[in-house]
């Protein structure tokens, strides 16, 4: 990037709303978010942290268990740099076992639920892993792969419900309730809260040079990548939420996107111990389920994505029950916009003003736009969070493109990575001068608002998650009749996107391989959101002389 010497101006800075604080300011200081976490313990030890289907847990409860994990973690050798993988649906299990880990100066690297054993194997693996936690329901996936990551030495399981109250206050997803046996190579984690005691002090880390957090996404190319992120990043990008999209101290707020996807983690593990908000976890979303803890708990915050609120606005006599508690509902458009006509029939409802949520990736911890509450521009993600600066450059020349011209996205702030794991050339293709080139496209408006129009990069989302191409066409590899695959994203009006498959099949098996059996397979072999809904099989596939892919002619085709 050629650096310009002309001063840059914030055209952002013109519309900024006069509720928000134009530079951070941090609740109670520069400091980890667990300790965050310690000080609720201490200073608010009775107050309600977290509710999960009625059962309550106190501020002191949820920091006797996570220092008792950290202290077992630490007693078998987890320690400062070692990483963790984290593979749970939403729990207060997975609350605790990520602030344990990042007490001890170790670094959380979640696992998406929906993955199979062969991207289990992926990640465990890259990352080198040291120990893992896992729900019960997913162990199978990581006993079938444990011999193969040479290091994980320890894993950890829990049930669910464990954490269930006798009689749930809502309805409990069929088999989410079960109590799976207890596998005897595993450790059981309620035996760790039981047993073990607290752990003393939290291991000293440096707030802005030492690794929290290493989350998989694909960078602009390739398979997944660990994007590794500091404490003051997750501390940044709290804080920044907190002011930009005006969230309240204390209250109640409904977390059901998923905590291993950093919009959820920010939603739902860091903002509510930044301002002392109790939570209702829901592992996944029921639209009945969700109007019943509204009702049942009067939550005021919430994180959708539009399919959501739609699905709740068309139930049966959904006019008569009592959304009125709702005041903040920041919503992503995932497979349907966030349109004026939706926001108005919402706020109809609930009284709520909804808007678009933020523009942001793993690199950057995400969050890095917030809307203006009083000048909403619909289609827009809104401007810089405080602290963040947004450019766009034009594709072609490098150089800064002027208002309403697009280009590529890049941004700057406290909390960008600090680089893959791994993976200097992508680091630095990525990372420059401070500066994430994310791959996406877009433009700012003369009012400093960011649309998002697309991607130089080959990703594909679907249903709000990042689909590498190379990820699928690698675990493709595994099918017997496969010879050779090619994963693009077609536009899809529930999903947003959907992958389709090119495959080359094998000499003897053509002819006796259909495309739903390769579909039925994949199905059996990925995440539900990654595996290919349309397969077609080709002879060849389109590349350059020296061979790499040309997905884009499968596109155009």
């Amino acid at each position: 990037m050629q650096e310009q010497a002309v001063e840059r101006k914030q055209p952002w800075l013109a519309s900024w709303p006069d509720d928000v604080p134009r530079t951070i300011s941090y609740r109670s200081g520069e400091k980890p978010m667990h300790e965050y976490l310690l000080e609720n313990a201490r200073e608010i030890p009775d107050r309600t942290a977290y509710v999960f289907f009625g059962r309550e847990l106190s501020w002191a409860e949820v920091g006797d268990a996570t220092r008792r994990l950290a202290a077992f973690l630490k007693s078998r050798g987890v320690g400062k740099g070692d990483r963790v993988g984290l593979y749970m649906q939403n729990c207060p299990q997975y609350i605790i076992a990520h602030y344990a880990i990042q007490m001890l100066g170790a670094i959380v690297s979640p696992l998406n639920p929906q993955y199979k054993s062969a991207e289990v194997e992926y990640q465990l693996g890259n990352a080198e892993t040291r120990a893992v936690i896992a729900g019960r329901d997913l162990y199978p996936m990581v006993a079938a792969v444990r011999d193969r990551v040479p290091s994980l030495e320890v894993v950890i399981t829990t049930a669910y419900a464990d954490f269930l109250p006798e009689r749930p206050t809502l309805p409990v997803p069929e088999g989410f309730g079960a109590r799976e046996p207890h596998p005897e190579d595993a450790v059981d984690l309620m035996e760790v809260l039981k047993t073990c005691d607290p752990l003393a002090e939290p291991e000293q880390v440096d707030l802005w040079e030492d690794i929290c957090l290493m989350t998989f996404t694909s960078g602009t190319t390739g398979r997944p990548k660990g994007a590794m992120l500091c404490y003051g990043a997750a501390l940044y990008k709290t804080a920044a939420s907190f002011l930009g999209n005006r969230m309240t101290m204390d209250g109640v707020t409904l977390a059901i996107a998923p905590f291993c996807h950093i919009a959820g983690m920010n939603t739902g593990v860091y903002i509510p111990v930044y301002a002392r908000r109790t939570v209702v976890i829901l592992p996944r979303f029921e639209p009945e389920t969700v109007v019943q803890a509204f009702e049942r708990y009067r939550c005021d915050a919430w994180y959708s994505i539009a399919p959501m609120n739609r699905a709740i606005l068309s139930m049966p006599g959904i006019e008569q029950r009592d959304l009125r508690c709702l005041k903040q509902n920041p919503a992503t458009s995932f497979g349907i916009p966030v349109t004026e006509k939706l926001a108005a029939e919402w706020k109809t409802l609930t009284g709520c003003q909804m808007h678009e949520a933020s523009y942001g990736l793993s690199e950057t911890h995400t969050s890095d736009t917030f809307m203006p509450k009083q000048r909403i521009k619909w289609g827009s993600c809104g401007i810089p969070m405080p602290g963040n600066d947004i450019r766009i450059l034009d594709l072609e020349t490098g150089g800064e493109a002027a208002p309403g011209e697009s280009g590529e996205i890049i941004l700057s702030n406290p909390g960008v990575f600090k680089g893959y794991w791994r993976r200097p050339e992508a680091t630095e293709e990525t990372l420059r001068n401070g500066w994430v080139h994310t791959g996406d496209v877009g433009y700012l408006d003369e009012d400093g608002y960011l649309y998002f129009t697309g991607r130089i990069k080959e990703m594909i989302k679907c249903s709000g998650y990042s689909v590498f191409p190379e990820d699928v066409e690698a675990l493709m590899m595994d099918h017997p009749a496969v010879q050779q695959s090619a994963a693009i994203g077609v536009p899809d009006e529930k999903r947003g996107e959907t992958v389709k498959l090119f495959v080359v099949l094998k000499p003897e098996y053509r002819g006796k391989v259909t495309e739903q059996e390769i579909i039925d397979w994949a199905r059996d072999h990925m995440a539900a959101y990654k595996y290919p809904r349309l397969v077609e099989f080709r002879t060849e596939l389109p590349a350059t002389g020296a061979g790499k892919m040309l997905r884009r002619l499968l596109k155009d085709g």
